[in-house]
């Protein structure tokens, strides 16, 4: 009788090894396999991180990671349009705009005396770079999103821009401004959300646009 029930056991403990190699082996190698595969041929661009490639072939960044458009001192180039603020931090807990590797928000309350200040001073940089008014400033201008990683400028923001931009390349304000039209994504249906620019797009096809005029 023990026997028996030890036999028993043992066929159940088989069976559920079995199942489980059979269960892993589909998940890990057929499954994944196959959406890997359907990722490839249906979505190549978007399964390989939908790069933007710059003037020599190069990837230059994602179409949907926002990018840093300053220099090594966070002063911005009057070359780019200029992406949102971003609080992502580094490794060391120091600031480190647009880091992908750690996407997060200030979470500070509108409230909040610290994020008053800054916003205050945002503007006055804002306006002072752009050549406007205080009160043209576009709330996403001075505000940073809650990934850290917006991709997106409002198409306020990106108008106040075009002139500064046009004039450090040397371009026509029209050309700039289409571009901006270009890469311009308006409402989901007609009613769903804001209009956004991408400007990492905006900023990779006025370096191409650049290379072919100069």
């Amino acid at each position: 009788m023990m026997k028996s029930t030890i036999a028993l056991q043992l066929r159940s403990l088989w069976a559920g090894f079995r199942a489980m190699i059979i269960i892993t082996a589909f998940v890990s190698l057929v499954y994944t396999g196959a959406l890997t595969a359907i990722g490839q041929f249906a979505f190549n661009e978007k399964a390989n991180g939908s790069m933007i490639e710059g003037n020599s072939g190069e990837a230059v960044g994602s179409k949907y990671i926002g990018q840093s458009f300053t220099d090594a001192r966070g002063v911005a180039l009057k070359r780019y349009f200029q992406s949102r603020p971003s609080a992502t931090l580094g490794s060391d807990g120091e600031s480190s705009p647009y880091n992908g590797a750690a996407s997060l928000g200030s979470n500070l309350g509108a409230s909040n005396a610290d994020l008053v200040k800054v916003i205050k001073e945002r503007k006055a940089a804002v306006a002072k770079l752009e050549g406007v008014s205080i009160d043209d400033v576009p709330a996403d201008a001075v505000t940073a999103s809650a990934s850290g990683l917006d991709y997106q400028i409002s198409t306020a923001y990106a108008q106040i821009q075009i002139r500064r931009v046009a004039e450090a390349r040397g371009f026509d304000t029209a050309a700039v401004r289409k571009l901006v039209d270009r890469y311009t994504t308006h409402r989901g249906l007609g009613f769903i959300g804001e209009p956004g620019v991408n400007i990492v797009e905006l900023n990779a096809a006025l370096d191409r646009a650049d290379a072919t005029v100069h």
